[in-house]
């Protein structure tokens, strides 16, 4: 386990990182391939689903993509830790900076991307955190509250704590709003004994977002969701279920999973799934965007570029701003 001062000196022993974001569907990981590709570099992923093993096509994984041009660009953060279990931010934070150091211990550039804006932000403002204990006796008491009610609850502790973890668009299932709440609870108690949250030190990152017209992404999220449930997505869900994975815990993956294992388990026929998936996942990445805008907000400097220009002209503006 790391000791609260593992992001203190961080900063001060990593060169210039890329950090390059957007909503779903919007083609950062390509770009980020492709940068990586021609400057030598190794992208680490910022996504909070595309950790886990065996979980593919419904986390968008999109390996293919990191190989550009016949050059295989190398990855970290992917495939590191088997479903069933819950990762979670503060591993996150360790898992990224032993990856980072050990790129740039090796002289090589390192580029983040990803659209899970609390991982990205929680590496780039150097959030402190401490791994959170559960609490059964709370999580009794949450037992049974729909989404909707634990979000007032958890919308309530973030305006007393002064946190700006924990958006919507990463809690998106009662399971994860009891977590979060249960999270914002014991900070809420650190604070109250201690007089106030820890800082460290933030990561300094040129930050690139990829701006994409909302009927574009539309469309391509749309057509995205067609291709991998004719990949197999079911399929892959189904696999984990007879695995032994309980439905409960994969729904808790987020959208796809969600959808999908309860048209698995019964509970939806296949047009209820595709029909209500589509709509959630556009509603995902209209709240991804307002993560992103949000980031802005809160003081980091978001370069947007235009997803629709050929990847040449991408690259080189990327390039023009190092």
């Amino acid at each position: 386990m790391l000791s609260g001062f593992f992001f203190v000196s961080l900063a001060a022993e990593m060169e210039k990182m890329i950090t390059i974001l957007g909503p779903t569907a919007s083609g950062k990981t390509d770009l980020a391939a492709h940068l990586a590709a021609e400057i030598g570099g190794e992208i680490i992923s910022a996504d909070s689903r595309q950790v886990y093993r065996g979980m593919d096509i419904g986390t968008g994984k999109d390996l293919a993509d990191y190989t550009v041009n016949g050059i295989h660009v190398p990855y970290h953060l992917i495939d590191i830790c088997e479903p069933g279990t819950k990762y979670n931010l503060f591993e996150y934070q360790e898992d990224f900076r032993k990856a980072y150091l050990d790129i740039t211990g090796r002289g090589v550039p390192a580029i983040l991307c990803g659209g899970t804006g609390l991982y990205i932000e929680a590496v780039l403002k150097g959030y402190a955190l401490s791994p959170v204990p559960q609490n059964p006796q709370l999580r009794a008491r949450l037992e049974g509250k729909s989404l909707e009610e634990l979000t007032v609850m958890l919308e309530e502790l973030k305006r007393q704590t002064g946190s700006n973890m924990h958006n919507r668009t990463d809690v998106d299932s009662a399971q994860r709003a009891i977590r979060a709440i249960e999270i914002e609870t014991y900070e809420k108690e650190r604070i109250a004994e201690r007089g106030a949250r820890r800082e460290m030190s933030p990561v300094d990152s040129l930050v690139i977002g990829v701006d994409i017209p909302r009927e574009e992404r539309r469309a391509k999220i749309s057509r995205r969701l067609k291709a991998r449930l004719d990949e197999g997505m079911v399929d892959e869900i189904r696999a984990l279920l007879n695995r032994g994975i309980p439905a409960e815990d994969l729904m808790y993956y987020g959208l796809e999973y969600k959808y999908i294992t309860e048209y698995v388990i019964g509970k939806t026929s296949y047009e209820e799934m595709y029909q209500g998936l589509e709509i959630a996942i556009h509603q995902f990445a209209k709240r991804q965007m307002t993560w992103f805008r949000g980031m802005e907000r809160r003081g980091i400097p978001i370069h947007w570029i235009d997803a629709l220009k050929p990847m040449e002209e991408k690259v080189l503006e990327i390039k023009n701003m190092l």
